[in-house]
């Protein structure tokens, strides 16, 4: 499952990241936040516009907003 389909408060781990699906800025900042395969995440919220962008992601004790393009580049496995 991508990241981008996870039900809000599931928690999951992230299982692959298709780097090559982002721009290469874009990717360093999301490995530098801790997004990489191993990390335990859950979604907090989605936006309540259109394309229900941006996607609050809860990693550790940071919550990160993504793109819904960004999270259907991370596939995780639900825990």
């Amino acid at each position: 499952m991508t990241l981008d389909l996870l039900p809000i408060g599931q928690a999951a781990r992230i299982v692959a990241v298709d780097w090559a699906r982002l721009v290469d800025e874009e990717a360093l900042r999301l490995q530098a936040l801790g997004i990489d395969s191993g990390a335990r995440i859950s979604i907090a919220h989605r936006g309540i516009f259109a394309g229900r962008d941006p996607i609050a992601l809860s990693i550790g004790r940071m919550t990160v907003a993504l793109r819904r393009a960004h999270a259907r580049a991370i596939e995780v496995e639900v825990l």
